[in-house]
């Protein structure tokens, strides 16, 4: 996680602009054919941004500041992302969007079926790290995945508002020095986390136990059922309770958005056995206004678990 130099993130930000230029050349007609911005943001000249989910919204509000106008189509921590089914209203807001960020990796593939055919610019953060569908989706909790959105998003903009290039040049300084004091603390955090087992329901939260150099102890049918979205089996289960009592877990993960009769008995042991517990969303909840915030909280939380 080491702190990129201002050259080479105008480097990353042009390999990113790059790369954008190639997907668009690669665009249907339709995408490329007449206007369709007729929101206020078209009309009041600011750049019309729709995400997904709420947290890549909050980093495309940072980015863009007052030039920007972004929808998030998905806002509440009740709902699973992969599960939902968009509106005529949704699929409406990526038609009239000049940029649009999506998670990939399977985990919003409305939105991108939404966005593709569009005139739109897509961002897919997933793949800005090459992560594919199959592999862990949870990508806005890694490091790299987070830094290189960021820079795909300031390309969109400064390809869509060039007047405002160096806007958006500046304001993705201030975003990335806000990340690197993030990648600090996790680095510092780390010297109290590494190898240290941790078990979890889900894994949501698996990109930052890796920044975090934690070491995942999830017993491996419990693990491969979730993977699957199959349910574990009653072997399973008691492979994972008694994991937990036998005291070699010194962490537990709990994602709350899935909670359900199973994850409530395996959150029952890591109590009775006295299991320090995580507790997370996959949507940013309402109390934070940006990703990074909620990052640095969930870094806080992981810190004061360990015994």
């Amino acid at each position: 996680m080491s702190i990129m130099s201002n050259a080479k993130r105008a480097l990353a930000i042009a390999a990113a602009a790059a790369t954008l230029l190639s997907m668009a050349a690669c665009g249907s007609s339709n995408a490329a054919s007449g206007k369709s911005d007729s929101s206020g943001a078209a009309s009041s000249g600011k750049i019309e941004v729709v995400a997904s989910i709420n947290q890549w919204g909050s980093v495309a509000e940072d980015l863009g500041g007052s030039n920007v106008e972004v929808t998030n189509i998905m806002t509440k921590t009740n709902v699973e992302a992969h599960d939902y089914e968009p509106t005529s209203q949704d699929v409406a807001k990526f038609g009239t969007a000049k940029v649009a960020v999506v998670n990939g990796a399977d985990y919003d593939p409305w939105a991108t079926k939404a966005a593709q055919p569009t005139k739109a610019t897509l961002v897919t953060a997933a793949e800005t790290a090459g992560i594919k569908e199959g592999d862990n989706p949870h990508v806005w909790f890694s490091a790299k995945v987070r830094s290189n959105t960021a820079d795909a998003i300031t390309a969109a903009y400064q390809k869509a508002d060039p007047s405002h290039k160096d806007d958006y040049a500046k304001l993705n300084k201030e975003w990335h020095a806000k990340e690197d004091q993030l990648e600090s603390k996790i680095k510092e955090t780390s010297a109290k986390t590494e190898g240290l087992p941790y078990a979890a329901t889900e894994s949501v939260a698996w990109y930052l136990a890796d920044d975090l150099k934690m070491t995942d102890a999830t017993p491996k049918g419990y693990a491969q059922a979730s993977a699957n979205e199959s349910e574990p089996t009653p072997a399973d289960i008691k492979d994972f309770q008694d994991t937990l009592k036998a005291g070699f877990i010194k962490m537990f993960v709990f994602n709350s958005q899935e909670a359900n009769s199973t994850t409530d008995q395996i959150t029952g042991a890591a109590k009775d056995a006295n299991v320090p517990i995580v507790e997370l969303a996959e949507q940013m909840p309402k109390q934070y206004t940006n990703l990074l915030d909620w990052m640095s909280a969930l870094v806080d939380q992981f810190a004061a678990a360990v015994k």
